[in-house]
């Protein structure tokens, strides 16, 4: 149960030391709390976990323009941050989770400019004509969560479609054209929103939901040194971009869940390396599937039976779904 609730704001524009506080928070959120961390980033395509991001973001253009690509912890799609948006992050021990009592603080600050809100899919909050201001994605470890998202207030859209490679697939399965035809800024709606009153009213509401007052939230003396070395890390090649493997076979598809895109490396009739990638928002169970292929005979029939060792009675009622959808893919391919 949440009995202390804490306010955090990100120092700078730098999406890779905005990342490492908020996994430095994670680690060190205490029991019965919640911290709330307001934060932004300049110019950044931030991509899920499991993402490709050779295929999620024009990396060159993006580069070339001075801005930056990220991978976070969590699941989810490709999202664009500049100086318009304004990103949260809910942070609490595992057991205290309660998604719509944090999509509520969200909802609740929007509704106070008076715009009206509503929950979509997924990881979407949109407004009342159903166009999308603001995307959420979440991260569970064994005993502590957070969720996180965008609050898109005066972003660049023009930025969005110019850097991210969205498919026409995920466009589709949404009902729209075009990337820019299914967001917008709440200054649209209301133009006396800024950043500014914004982060004030989430505090408010983040209060007014949970039921208490909160404090800013101090971290220990060893903190600095766990965000540099964190930095150091999300601003690695490695963490960033990954493995480019080349391949011989690549597959793709688009469930309910998210999309997935498998990747084959075949030598002497045998899977000799495998990469899956995908924007599902349970982003530790994607990881699962490639090992399971690794070593296995070639043929869809044997790769599809490999990976019915995921079937399992500890499952969630989504995992059974994405396993059973991506078995049964495989098993209908032609190799």
């Amino acid at each position: 149960m949440i009995k202390n609730l804490y306010t955090c704001i990100g120092k700078g524009f730098d999406p890779y030391e905005n990342l490492a506080l908020e996994e430095v928070l994670l680690r060190n959120v205490p029991k019965n709390s919640c911290i709330f961390y307001l934060w932004q980033n300049q110019k950044t395509v931030v991509i899920g976990k499991n993402q490709n991001a050779w295929t999620e973001c024009k990396i060159k253009e993006l580069e070339k323009d001075g801005g930056h690509l990220a991978r976070r912890l969590s699941g989810g799609g490709a999202v664009f941050h500049d100086l318009g948006n304004l990103n949260f992050t809910f942070l609490m021990n595992t057991s205290d989770y309660d998604l719509d009592k944090q999509l509520n603080v969200i909802m609740t600050a929007v509704n106070n400019f008076g715009i009206k809100t509503e929950k979509s899919g997924r990881n979407d909050i949109i407004t009342e004509d159903g166009r999308k201001f603001s995307g959420n994605a979440f991260y569970h470890n064994s005993d502590k969560s957070y969720h996180h998202g965008t609050i898109m207030i005066n972003v660049d859209k023009e930025k969005v479609a110019e850097y991210l490679n969205v498919s026409a697939a995920k466009l589709a399965s949404k009902g729209v054209k075009s990337v820019k035809s299914r967001v917008v800024n709440l200054t649209e709606l209301n133009p006396h929103i800024t950043i500014e009153n914004m982060a004030k009213a989430l505090f408010k509401a983040f209060e007014e939901v949970y039921g208490g007052k909160s404090e800013t939230f101090v971290l220990d003396e060893n903190a600095e040194s766990m965000i540099a070395s964190l930095k150091e890390r999300n601003e690695s090649f490695e963490w960033k971009l990954g493995k480019k493997m080349q391949f011989d076979l690549k597959l793709e598809n688009r469930f309910n869940w998210g999309g997935i895109e498998i990747e084959l490396k075949i030598d002497e009739g045998k899977v000799q390396e495998a990469l899956v990638y995908s924007d599902a928002m349970d982003a530790e169970f994607i990881t699962k599937f490639a090992p399971l292929m690794v070593g296995e005979k070639f043929s869809s029939e044997n790769l599809a039976i490999s990976l019915k060792n995921l079937s399992d009675s500890t499952l969630s009622s989504l995992q059974k779904e994405m396993a059973e959808d991506i078995i049964e893919y495989i098993g209908n391919q032609e190799f």
